[in-house]
């Protein structure tokens, strides 16, 4: 039996019993970037007891604002192995499957054959996260997806609602639009946020992986949207068990 003493403070708020449940329960994290990397540190915090991590990229200088793994030490390095070694860190019997490749149709058939019980989605392309998204749609895997976390400076506005009623952001618009392509209309949770976005922070960029601009972010907001997808994980985890 795996020692789970170093979770205390959370059995006393959720009782025994739902943290079992999580130390049994097998969560999917796509994306080591803002989001994903602090949502993948709070899924690991709760107790989850396998996990899987998906990045194919490296630490870039710029990432270093908003990206839990990014430090002035490690420009270069995956993403996946980073995180990697810091969630075993956090709890050494954690069973980790780390996939270091970029999103494309094959890769995700493979992947979802894992079999998560639930799956957070925190791709910032949208080619990769339609592809993502409706695979598991289709395979009725529980996920939540984040929406965009850029142009946005006060995190007390994120909601976590159906896709069909995100509203003002830019990029949910995008995603709204393309998943209706495949005849999906709702049915896949999503966190984002209503703010008007600050659009004069939008830059353009070279097109690299799917990305052909990108806006201003700061340094709490994505962090924010990744503690909001990792609640809605666990809470769903042990409320639906």
């Amino acid at each position: 039996m795996e020692d789970i003493s170093w979770l205390g403070r959370t059995k006393l708020l959720i009782g025994e019993e739902k943290l079992r449940v999580l130390t049994q329960k097998h969560v999917m994290i796509v994306g080591m970037g803002g989001v994903g990397s602090f949502a993948a540190e709070f899924v690991c915090r709760s107790g989850i007891g396998k996990m899987t991590i998906i990045d194919g990229d490296v630490v870039d200088p710029t990432n270093r604002n908003r990206q839990l793994p990014a430090l002035a030490t490690n420009h270069g390095q995956p993403k996946a192995d980073i995180m990697a070694e810091r969630l075993r860190q956090i709890n050494p019997e954690l069973e980790l499957n780390v996939i270091k490749e970029f999103i494309n149709p094959e890769m995700v058939e493979k992947v979802l054959t894992l079999n998560p019980d639930f799956i957070i989605d925190a791709i910032d392309s949208i080619t990769p996260k339609i592809t993502f998204l409706k695979l598991a749609y289709e395979r009725k895997i529980p996920m939540v997806s984040s929406m965009g976390a850029g142009a946005k400076l006060d995190p007390t506005q994120l909601k976590v609602v159906d896709i069909s009623k995100t509203q003002i952001c830019p990029f949910a618009q995008q995603v709204r639009k393309q998943l209706k392509k495949h005849g999906i209309f709702k049915g896949i949770k999503a966190v984002y946020s209503p703010e008007t976005p600050i659009w004069d922070s939008l830059m353009l960029t070279d097109g690299s992986n799917y990305k052909k601009s990108a806006y201003g972010t700061i340094s709490y907001l994505p962090a924010t949207f990744g503690a909001v997808v990792a609640s809605v994980a666990i809470r769903e985890l042990i409320n639906n068990s």
